[in-house]
């Protein structure tokens, strides 16, 4: 069995470049298990913010009506879909590890692919959930505008934050089995903290404080401003966008300390 530095020497940017083979064979795997039938591919990626999304637009369009500067359905499915795709994320990402224990233990590569790839498979579902939320837009008679540019740079900033948690969760697993059940959890509660559903900009008192300090909120409400508003994102999401920036630098040295004990542990 090679030694932990053998193993912590095979990562780093170099190690990572170089298993780029395996992280596009991980991905094409996922797509190609979910998308053999198209239909059914295209009702995968749609079905949990569309189920959703029509229960919420049951609850707040007829029951409470809430106003959200646009037609509900839309604000609640952009919310939705956003959500899904850090969601799902971070649930593959996190059991990635564990559940590729023989790989992780017997061959050597840069081991961020793992997570890495269940942050590209749920991205690649977002790209396809995304469309059914310009057909909505379309169907309420809603327009696009310029700012539909600054999409991709949305939805890096995105990734970027979803994929520096990934790469925190998946090693803490490993270490810890009891957190993937914690983060599904966590996950319920932490949608209902975001703007997902409804504007947690108008909840007041303490509670409203600290849930606007949710960074996922921001990201959000910047996709509805680029897509739906057409505005530009606020200062708020440009100080998510610089946070995620070191807390993925952050995150991936915390994986690369943690991968010296992962052949040990796995």
């Amino acid at each position: 069995m090679p030694s932990a530095s053998v193993w912590y020497r095979a990562s780093g940017w170099r190690g990572l470049s170089a298993a780029g083979g395996l992280l596009r064979a991980l991905v094409e795997r996922d797509m190609i298990v979910r998308y053999r039938t198209p239909v059914l591919g295209v009702a995968w990626a749609v079905a949990a913010p569309l189920v959703q999304m029509l229960i919420f637009a049951l609850v707040f369009n007829r029951i409470v009506v809430l106003q959200v500067g646009m037609p509900y359905p839309v604000y609640a499915y952009v919310g939705l879909a956003a959500w899904t795709l850090t969601a799902t994320a971070l649930r593959e990402a996190t059991s990635s590890l564990s559940s590729n224990a023989v790989l992780v233990t017997k061959l050597r590569f840069a081991r961020e692919v793992l997570p890495l790839a269940a942050v590209c498979t749920a991205s690649l579902d977002f790209a396809v959930a995304m469309m059914l939320a310009c057909a909505l837009m379309l169907f309420h008679g809603i327009a696009f505008s310029w700012t539909i540019v600054l999409l991709p740079m949305v939805v890096i900033v995105h990734i970027t934050f979803t994929t520096a948690l990934a790469l925190i969760l998946a090693p803490a697993n490993l270490l810890w089995r009891d957190v993937r059940h914690m983060l599904d959890v966590l996950l319920g509660v932490l949608m209902f903290a975001t703007s997902v559903v409804y504007p947690v900009q108008r909840v007041g008192g303490k509670m409203g404080w600290w849930l606007a300090r949710n960074p996922l909120t921001p990201v959000i409400e910047a996709y509805r401003d680029v897509l739906v508003r057409g505005h530009v994102p606020n200062r708020e999401f440009y100080a998510v966008a610089i946070g995620s920036v070191v807390l993925l630098i952050g995150a991936w040295s915390v994986f690369r300390r943690a991968e010296r004990r992962f052949a040990e542990i796995a």
